[in-house]
């Protein structure tokens, strides 16, 4: 008989799949697999998932083979989410099925797509890429016939919306929430004035460590970063030159290699032993108990936030604001632009299957449809799509 590994010690803080709140539909539930490791296939398994790699992470994705794109991220996250939900004695499949969807609401062209659709939608919502991915797992990835949407699990529902904490606070109230999370209608039930599970909170830390050093990797690989600036740094200086000291023979690919594998391990250390110390003050005995805490209880210490701080500092000043991907950003500003205004003032040329769900549609459903087409782009078809509508000699 196939046993589904359900039987791992997790603490009594973690999520545990026998003890979920289930699925919108009931569904029978799997020999094989448990509930967490349904909804990590289902992920992987959907048009979302597979789009992800041709998604900018900070290059535009055909700029180079060897730069990161949204799925080599996710796939980076969710090792380092395992990492820390084994150590933690957490649920290591669900943190692990957050990791891979945390980032399937992007659309094209990273943050700088997420603004132009976000200025767009304005008037119609608003748009957020975390309410994206809630609408694509919930509403547009269509492939069962009993139902929209994946069925995912209410915790993975859950972290997915609240990894980086809770979405209404004090003072906060439903219209602060962009429309795509409002119009699922089981919002209310994902208690969005709480603070995620532990593995949710896992997968977030995951994900800053991820993009901080695989960042770093980019910017030396590019040429737009340069290791000499890196070493005025905190914490990364150090590492940089005792990588450097231990390998003094090798190439630099070699001693960045290390120095980033040390970064990630430093990190992962580090939120481990804040965790620790939060877990032991707060003593939460069970997942509820974690969740009604007024503080996350998975993070870096003060010192590694500082740290952290001057690196994202230094990335923003030499990286991201580097000319040249100024150049990239502001030709795909253009293009997410261009294609937006044209869809929604000529739904004409969008694919019949587009149309035909905007039959009788007012604007502001009809924005949306348009958002959601544009937002499921990889940059590549953004790209060539924007060539094929606004080139003349493309149809004649």
């Amino acid at each position: 008989m196939i046993i589904a590994a359900t039987d791992r010690t997790r603490a009594p803080y973690a999520c545990h799949p026998a003890e979920s709140r289930g699925r919108r539909f009931a569904q029978p539930n799997s020999a094989m697999r448990n509930a967490f490791q349904r909804d990590r296939d289902r992920i992987i398994h959907s048009a979302a998932f597979r789009r992800l790699k041709e998604k900018t992470q900070v290059f535009v994705a055909h700029e180079g083979d060897q730069y990161r794109t949204r799925l080599t991220h996710s796939l980076e996250v969710s090792q380092i989410a395992r990492t820390l939900a084994r150590a933690l004695r957490g649920d290591e499949d669900l943190a692990e099925a957050l990791a891979l969807a945390h980032d399937l609401g992007h659309p094209p062209f990273g943050h700088e797509g997420e603004r132009v659709l976000a200025q767009k939608m304005k008037d119609f919502g608003g748009f957020d890429h975390n309410a994206q991915t809630l609408r694509v797992i919930t509403k547009l990835e269509v492939r069962y016939p009993e139902f929209d949407g994946l069925n995912l699990t209410w915790e993975t529902l859950e972290g997915v919306v609240k990894h980086n904490g809770p979405l209404l606070g004090a003072g906060q109230d439903e219209a602060s929430l962009p429309w795509a999370f409002t119009d699922y209608d089981g919002w209310r039930a994902l208690e969005f004035e709480t603070h995620a599970g532990l593995e949710a909170q896992i997968a977030a830390l995951a994900d800053d460590i991820a993009y901080n050093n695989h960042d770093i990797d980019d910017g030396l690989r590019s040429g737009l970063l340069e290791v000499e600036p890196l070493l005025e740094l905190p914490l990364v200086g150090d590492i940089f030159r005792r990588a450097r000291e231990n390998w003094p023979d090798k190439p630099q690919a070699i001693i960045v290699h290390e120095a980033v594998r040390e970064l990630i391990g430093v990190m992962v250390e580090d939120v481990l032993t804040e965790t620790r110390r939060r877990l032991d003050l707060a003593k939460p005995e069970s997942a509820e108990a974690l969740r009604a805490l007024d503080h996350p209880v998975v993070a870096f210490s003060e010192e590694m936030v500082l740290h952290l701080a001057a690196l994202r500092r230094h990335l923003f000043a030499h990286m991201y604001r580097h000319y040249k991907v100024n150049r990239m950003m502001s030709q795909a500003r253009r293009v997410a632009s261009d294609l937006f205004d044209l869809y929604l003032s000529d739904p004409g040329v969008l694919p019949n299957d587009v149309q035909a769900s905007m039959s009788g549609a007012g604007t502001a459903q009809t924005a949306r449809a348009v958002c959601d087409y544009i937002a499921g782009m990889t940059d590549r078809f953004a790209v060539e799509e924007h060539r094929r509508l606004f080139t003349v000699q493309g149809y004649f």
